[in-house]
C-alpha cells in the first residue's frame, strides 16, 4: 500500500500524522530531530495563530510552534 506524503502544512488544526520524512538541512534539521520529529512519530496540529504563522504541534507529548517555512520541510503521512 503507498502512502502519499504531504506537507506538514497541510494539517489542519485537530488532524493526526505519521512523520515521513525531513527535506530540511542544516540547523533546523537537527533540531527537528532532537524533539522526536522522526519517521513514524505522531505529529497532531493543536492550533494556527490568528495570522496563521507559526502552527502548534503536538509531537512526543510537547507542544512546538513551528514556522511555515520550516514545516513545509517536513513531509508527513496522513491517516
Amino acid at each position: 500500500m503507498n502512502h502519499i506524503q504531504q506537507p506538514l502544512t497541510k494539517l489542519q488544526c485537530g488532524q493526526t500524522a505519521r512523520g515521513g520524512r525531513l527535506t530540511l538541512q542544516g540547523g533546523m534539521r537537527r533540531r527537528l530531530q532532537d524533539i522526536g520529529l522522526i519517521e513514524g512519530t505522531q505529529v497532531e496540529c493543536v492550533q494556527k495563530s490568528p495570522a496563521g504563522d507559526p502552527v502548534a504541534y503536538l509531537i512526543r507529548g510537547a507542544v512546538i510552534a513551528l514556522r511555515e517555512e520550516d514545516s513545509a520541510g517536513v513531509l508527513v503521512v496522513c491517516g
